[in-house]
C-alpha cells in the first residue's frame, strides 16, 4: 500500500467531525481555510459557524460593511484576512459576476489566497489534484522522508511542495490532502508526536534515525520588535469617549482604539502628561489621570510584542470625534481593547477616581 494510500486509510477511520467537512460548497470551504489560517480549530470553528450564519452566501458576505466583517472577526487576529475575504467576496460579486473561481489558477486571483488556500479549495471542491502545503504538511514530510532543507527557506518551500504534488493521489486529491493535513495536526504533532500507533512507523526515515525532535528544520526565527503603547481611555462629563480608526499598513488596520500615545519604553505619569501628543489632545484642560492597572498588559503577535497601559482621562469640557460610552460595542476593535473594556465594565466607571 502506498503513502497516500495509507494516509486516506487512516483520515476515513480517524478524522474529526468539523462541520466544513459535510460541505462541498466553494465558498464555505475558502471561508473555513481563511479562517483556519494562524488559528486553532477550537477557535476557528465558532467564528466559522457565526459567519456562515450571518453570511450564508458569498452575496451575503460582498453586501456587509468593513466594519460589520472586522466586528464579527474580532478577536481572531490577524484582521487583514477579514479584510481579503471581505474584498474577494465583493470582487466575485462584481467582476465574477457572482460565479465562484472553480480552479487553483482562478482562485489563485482572490485577495489573500495563495498556493495552500488555492490547493484546498481546488482540491476538495473541484477534485483537481493539485497539493497543499502547509505547517502540518511540512512536518509529515520532513519527518517521513527525512528532509533536513529548512522549510521557511525558498528551496525548502519549493522542494517540498515538488515532493507533495509528486505524492498526491490524483484520484482523491481531496481526500489526500485533508488526509496528510489531519494526519500531521492530530498524530504526527510537533511535540509529543504519537509514533508507536503511527500507520507510517515501519518506514518513517525521522523515527528509524532517530531524528523526529529534529524535524522539520527552520531558519532563525525574526527577531522580535518591543512597542510601548499608552492608551487613554477619555470620560468626558457626559459620558463620552473617544475611538479613534487606525488606518495605517500596521497592524489592526480600520480597527477602532482609544486615543494612543506610543513610546520607546514604558513611562509614568507625569512623563505621559508632558509628551507633545497628550497636550495636543487635551490642552489646558482640567482633568485627572489614573492608570487602570497597574500590571502591564503585553500582548503578543507573530512578531512583536505590544506592552500596553491603559489610562482613564477625566475631563472637562468637550473633544472633537466624542461618542457615547455605550456605543464603544458597536465598533471592531482588537481583542486587547474589547477585553479592557470588559474589564473596565466590572468597575464603577464614573466614580473610578473617587
Amino acid at each position: 500500500m502506498n503513502f497516500s494510500n495509507i494516509l486516506i486509510r487512516w483520515y476515513l477511520q480517524n478524522k474529526r467531525a468539523m462541520p466544513w467537512r459535510i460541505t462541498r460548497n466553494p465558498y464555505y470551504i475558502w471561508l473555513s481555510e481563511i479562517i483556519l489560517q494562524q488559528t486553532r480549530v477550537a477557535q476557528g470553528t465558532s467564528y466559522y459557524l457565526k459567519f456562515i450564519a450571518v453570511f450564508p452566501k458569498v452575496e451575503d458576505l460582498a453586501n456587509a460593511t468593513e466594519e460589520e466583517v472586522l466586528k464579527l472577526w474580532q478577536g481572531l487576529g490577524y484582521y487583514s484576512r477579514a479584510r481579503n475575504l471581505h474584498f474577494s467576496a465583493k470582487y466575485i460579486m462584481n467582476d465574477l459576476k457572482g460565479e465562484f473561481p472553480e480552479s487553483y489558477n482562478e482562485l489563485l486571483k482572490l485577495k489573500g489566497v495563495g498556493d495552500y488556500t488555492a490547493s484546498a479549495v481546488a482540491s476538495i471542491c473541484y477534485n483537481e489534484p493539485t497539493a497543499v502545503v502547509d505547517g502540518n504538511v511540512y512536518r509529515v514530510l520532513s519527518r517521513y522522508f527525512g528532509v533536513n532543507t529548512p522549510i521557511n527557506s525558498s528551496k525548502g518551500i519549493k522542494e517540498f511542495k515538488k515532493l507533495a504534488q509528486e505524492l498526491i493521489d490524483h484520484s482523491k486529491p481531496g481526500e489526500h490532502n485533508q488526509a496528510i493535513m489531519e494526519f500531521g495536526a492530530v498524530l504526527c504533532k510537533p511535540q509529543n508526536p504519537d509514533c508507536p500507533i503511527c500507520a507510517l512507523n515501519t518506514s518513517c526515515a525521522a523515527l528509524q534515525q532517530k531524528k523526529v525532535k529534529e524535524l522539520p528544520v527552520k531558519e532563525n526565527k525574526i527577531k522580535i520588535k518591543h512597542r510601548y503603547f499608552n492608551y487613554l481611555a477619555t470620560i468626558s462629563p457626559d459620558a463620552n469617549t473617544i475611538l479613534m480608526k487606525r488606518t495605517g499598513k500596521g497592524i489592526w488596520q480600520n480597527l477602532y482604539e482609544f486615543p494612543l500615545i506610543e513610546t520607546e519604553m514604558k513611562i509614568e505619569e507625569l512623563e505621559l502628561l508632558d509628551h507633545n501628543d497628550f497636550q495636543n489632545l487635551f490642552g489646558e484642560r482640567s482633568l485627572t489621570l489614573k492608570r487602570f492597572n497597574p500590571i502591564e498588559k503585553i500582548h503578543k503577535l507573530s512578531h512583536q510584542h505590544l506592552h500596553s497601559t491603559f489610562w482613564i482621562v477625566k475631563y472637562e469640557g468637550n473633544l472633537s470625534k466624542e461618542i457615547p460610552w455605550n456605543e464603544v460595542d458597536n465598533f471592531p476593535v482588537p481583542i486587547l481593547i474589547h477585553n479592557f473594556v470588559e474589564e473596565l465594565k466590572q468597575t464603577e466607571l464614573f466614580s473610578i477616581f473617587e
